[in-house]
């Protein structure tokens, strides 16, 4: 079992002891906190709240809604949405705050509460801390029986989001409809499995074969779109009856593409190919995390903008693009930020830009993925025991490598001419992850154990 409290909101899973686990005791005390904040932050008695489709979100919804209208706050409920549809709906209805009740790419067992301000954006560090000391100290104050919140329920903000897509000026519904792409959804069985489709419909594609888009909370498959999890539809993409395949995760806010003969686009690349096409049209800068691929960079600069790298974290990205006037940006594990539509990661502008700039192409989806440098990133974690201190060890591999240019704003980040090695330290076990980017995975495995193994030989010396 496992709680794990964040400035951004509250996530474990289902089952268990209070206060060890997402428990209904837990749900409200977190629910409650958050409700707490708006009221004194805002002084704004409405919260929108949404859900994805895994199997506990009726009952978490419940939870909260109650909650909220216990602290005589009134509820918009968009039910089973996605993640940016959320964020698009709070400012929408001048709401103080949102809730979006999804575990994200989290395995079926797990749920969470993400908060959102009244800006539809999620909350900061110090916002975060606030809510968390409210939640510890139990420091609410519920409503008297004739104040209690109202409950109303929408299922309009969906469509109201798809066409806010469909309005935006580099999306062109009649190039894409004149290619008449044949498309592959997987959905993983949540809120893409009706969002996606319908988004298709409104871009004119009409031929869509649909994989596990029934919302029922069962995933098929593990809901993080990674290569390893992405088998099934990459078999039917095999047949070569298709033209791409689109994955998102379950609550729609991650976004990778499968070319035309089941390889992978790479969801590194679903920021790079977007923002590719964007910056062909409307020059200026980009922003990723410092875990992304360098490809953005390489693409940025060859249109003449300016690449500027946040440490990881949707709200971090989003900090760095507002102080860089950023005109994309995102993360590289598929999450797409266009502020002409609104700050958050959102899969569903993603299509529509991808399909936009594939058919203004012409070429194959194989064909533009082969267009973009070729980077590959190698992934891996040392577990270390409780009594290592991880910042000293960071200091000390900083140090050990001064002569290369170093960031660290998030960890420790080394670049060797166009290959890098980024150190984190986890925030919630003993662990540092170290990704490592080269043109070759060979490469890349190379320079993240050169790296181990500087670590390990630090941690020894320690020791000594």
């Amino acid at each position: 079992m496992a709680l794990i409290k964040s400035i951004s909101g509250i996530r474990g899973t289902i089952g268990g002891e209070v206060g060890e686990a997402l428990t209904p005791v837990d749900v409200v005390k977190f629910a409650a906190a958050f409700g707490t904040w708006v009221l004194q932050t805002t002084k704004n008695d409405t919260i929108v709240i949404g859900r994805d489709a895994r199997l506990s979100g009726e009952m978490v919804n419940r939870l909260v809604v109650a909650t909220l209208q216990g602290l005589g706050i009134n509820v918009i409920d968009l039910g089973l949405s996605t993640t940016p549809t959320v964020e698009m709906a709070v400012p929408a209805k001048k709401a103080g705050g949102g809730i979006i009740l999804t575990a994200s790419h989290n395995p079926k067992q797990w749920n969470a509460l993400k908060l959102l301000n009244q800006h539809g954006e999620f909350i900061n560090d110090a916002e975060g801390k606030l809510v968390l000391d409210i939640a510890e100290q139990e420091a609410f104050q519920f409503a008297e029986v004739t104040k209690l919140g109202k409950y109303t329920q929408s299922d309009k903000f969906l469509k109201k989001h798809i066409k806010a897509i469909l309005d935006l000026p580099l999306v062109d519904v009649e190039a894409i409809k004149a290619k008449n792409f044949k498309v592959v959804v997987d959905a993983v069985n949540s809120s893409g499995g009706f969002a996606v489709p319908m988004l298709l419909e409104a871009l004119g594609v009409e031929h869509i074969e649909k994989l596990n888009c029934d919302p029922t909370g069962h995933f098929a498959h593990n809901p993080e779109p990674l290569p390893e999890n992405l088998g099934e539809i990459a078999r039917v993409l095999e047949k070569g009856k298709f033209d791409l395949g689109i994955v998102v995760d379950p609550d729609v806010d991650r976004l990778a593409f499968i070319n035309e003969d089941g390889s992978m686009f790479g969801e590194e690349y679903t920021l790079v190919a977007v923002s590719d096409y964007v910056l062909q049209n409307q020059p200026g800068n980009t922003v990723s995390n410092l875990s992304s691929t360098r490809a953005l960079r390489d693409v940025t600069e060859k249109a003449g903008g300016q690449y500027f790298a946040a440490a990881v974290g949707e709200v971090n990205v989003v900090n760095m693009m507002k102080a860089q006037n950023a005109i994309i940006g995102g993360e590289g594990n598929g999450g797409i930020i266009y502020p002409e539509l609104h700050y958050g990661r959102d899969a569903l502008v993603g299509i529509a830009l991808f399909l936009t700039h594939l058919a203004k192409t012409g070429l194959s989806i194989s064909r533009l993925r082969a267009k973009y440098p070729n980077y590959y990133i190698s992934k891996n974690k040392i577990e270390l025991t409780k009594d290592i201190d991880v910042d000293a060890v960071l200091a000390k591999v900083q140090k050990q490598y001064a002569k290369q240019p170093i960031n660290t704003i998030d960890g420790v980040k080394i670049e060797f001419n166009k290959e890098w090695v980024h150190l984190r330290k986890s925030n919630t076990e003993p662990i540092i992850r170290i990704y490592a980017e080269s043109d070759s995975l060979s490469t890349a495995d190379h320079l993240a154990n050169k790296i181990i193994g500087d670590i390990k030989e630090i941690i020894s010396e320690k020791s000594e």
